[in-house]
């Protein structure tokens, strides 16, 4: 009787706890209901304003729908496309009522390529001659990388900002699978293709140093580069300041040059309520960013029916629909399939941020690519980075614009088939056994070695679809097989050296693309308009609810190594050949 009494109270309370949980969503989306209804208000920009510009949210390729995620976030899971942040800057240029642009960013979300968007936007908002002053706390060297745009820079008394050079770190795992008993097998193809070596080395190949120096050091070299220009610094005076980590404290940076002042926030305050002519006892009218893009006309907005269309592909290529944060083959090829079969449509830009994914869905992707070509100009413009199956998807395009620091190439694929046997067998005292109607039938097996015969055929798989990829690539870019080849491996190159081998075509931001697929097109007068649709946000929430709560906690426990707990995850989900560039970049 106990027992049963004890199996009555645990389902009661399993069903009490489900109806909190059912009534915690219902309530959040009533709210959300409601926030969405009041985010459609118009802006309003009062006279005198200054443009708050906020770049420690996440920058993405497009500005979301009113999203969910940030209920498990806060304001730092905002995020805003940095192609509304260019178009609004553009906007406040001739707009009277901004009188100023004020920059906040301590540590951005964003990859070098997008900042170097986001930077050359302010860079054109200053040539209206209104200013530009950036402020913080603490500077990372992103965040240094963009506040250097502006006309001035402070900071804090007592603040921090960071220079000293930039560095990669891979973290390998073999030590660790070696001590639960898991072998990785290891199928692929290029010298160079290194997102297999963390599982069988302890550290870096020769072949990966030697391209991990040489894309690190091309960015480094785009970095300071820009920062010389628009600080009237030596690039070797900076070198030299980063090198021997001169700047410690505030008035090291102060002494560089580095920035015009050291203020706290109500001394800046005051210099804008100075610009602006508003009284010292007054709040500044300000508009934010995320609100003034609201305002904006839509791209190309013309009365033109003649169109160019923008296919988005951000994320890991996967099969399937994919998500905003994927590209997956149905969904993408169904997007460029929408765009070549509309007669308005004269010709289309694919923006590609993709470090790859899948070998097949890549093809997919690739087929519309070429289809679309035969009929209408298609323009390929490579954003942070199209490396892998990134590339492959976008190498068919007619002309491929890169940014200088866009991180490209990565020809190559490889498989991974883990071995589980030690683990099972020693570890767990786990053993199997069964019976097969053929030699190969259980040739993915996890629970056993691969046979030679069965790593024979999975190789000639492999080298099959690599063969294939230089194939297509060799077609897109007018070369031979041997010149591709000569240039995969899994060789990662940076934009500016992509353009001197001949894997891209010209150093060009976003609006360069399409403003060349319009010329390409013969197109004076047209839209912009931009596919795939962005994923309904309450459908969203619905569907991902649970992994939001995941991440969020995920996030809360891993801190800023989140990012190897997602690798991780990735690795572990990834299935079938591979053609990508299996880890991140990220600059502090």
């Amino acid at each position: 009787m106990k027992e049963f009494f004890k199996y009555v109270f645990a389902t009661v309370v399993g069903i009490v706890i489900s109806a909190v949980v059912l009534g915690i969503i219902g309530f959040v989306i009533f709210i959300g209901m409601i926030a969405s209804v009041g985010s459609e208000t118009e802006t309003v920009v009062k006279k005198n304003s200054v443009l708050y510009l906020n770049l420690d949210q996440a920058i993405t390729e497009r500005t979301p729908e009113n999203s969910f995620g940030q209920l498990f976030g806060g304001s730092s899971n905002k995020s805003i496309g940095f192609n509304d942040v260019a178009r609004a800057l553009k906007k406040a240029q001739n707009d009277d009522n901004i009188q100023a642009v004020y920059i906040n960013v301590s540590a951005p979300n964003a990859g070098m390529a997008t900042m170097l968007e986001v930077r050359n936007a302010i860079l054109d908002f200053r040539k209206s001659k209104k200013p530009v002053i950036a402020y913080s706390e603490t500077y990372s060297q992103g965040a240094y990388y963009l506040a250097s745009a502006a006309n001035k820079i402070y900071l804090n008394p007592e603040g921090e900002l960071t220079f000293k050079g930039f560095s990669s770190e891979l973290m390998f795992f073999k030590g660790a699978l070696e001590k639960l008993g898991i072998e990785a097998q290891i199928i692929r193809v290029g010298n160079y293709k290194s997102a297999v070596e963390p599982f069988i080395n302890t550290k870096m190949s020769d072949y990966n140093r030697e391209q991990v120096t040489a894309y690190v050091s091309s960015l480094y070299d785009t970095f300071l580069t820009g920062i010389a220009e628009s600080r009237k610094i030596e690039k070797d005076s900076l070198y030299q300041i980063a090198n021997q980590y001169k700047v410690q404290f505030p008035k090291d940076a102060l002494a560089y040059k580095m920035v015009d002042g050291l203020k706290y926030k109500d001394e800046v305050l005051d210099e804008l309520r100075n610009i602006t002519g508003t009284d010292k006892k007054k709040d500044i009218n300000s508009v934010s960013i995320n609100d003034y893009i609201k305002s904006l006309p839509a791209q190309g907005q013309s009365s033109s029916k003649d169109k160019v269309a923008v296919i988005y592909a951000n994320g890991d290529i996967v099969g399937g629909e994919g998500s905003d944060e994927q590209i997956g083959s149905e969904r993408i090829s169904r997007a460029i399939r929408k765009a070549r079969l509309d007669d308005d449509v004269k010709a289309i830009v694919l923006r590609v941020n993709s470090g790859g994914g899948s070998a097949l869905a890549s093809d997919v992707i690739w087929r519309e690519m070429i289809l679309s070509k035969k009929v209408k100009p298609v323009i390929a413009s490579f954003g942070d980075v199209a490396a892998s199956g990134g590339y492959y998807i976008g190498c068919g395009a007619d002309s491929i614009f890169v940014q200088p620091n866009t991180i490209t190439g990565s020809i190559g694929v490889f498989g991974i088939i883990p071995n589980l046997q030690n683990m099972f067998n020693n570890k767990l005292g786990i053993t199997f056994d069964g019976v097969k109607t053929g030699e190969y039938a259980d040739i993915m097996s996890v629970n056993r070695p691969l046979t030679p015969a069965e790593r024979a055929i999975i190789q000639k798989g492999v080298n099959k679809t690599y063969d294939t990829f230089i194939g297509k690539v060799a077609d897109g870019r007018k070369k031979t097989k041997a010149q591709v080849d000569s240039l995969g491996g899994g060789r990662v190159w940076i934009g500016k050296e992509a353009v001197k081998n001949g894997l891209a075509d010209k150093l060009g931001g976003f609006d360069y693309a399409i403003a060349s697929a319009a010329k390409k097109a013969k197109l004076s007068d047209y839209k912009v308009v931009e596919y795939p649709e962005k994923i309904d946000p309450w459908k969203e929430f619905l569907s991902s609810a649970k992994d939001n709560v995941s991440a969020y906690y995920a996030k809360k426990e891993f801190g800023e190594n989140y990012i190897l707990y997602q690798q991780m995850k990735k690795a572990i989900s990834n299935t079938g050949i591979q053609a990508r560039m299996d880890y991140d970049i990220r600059i502090k």
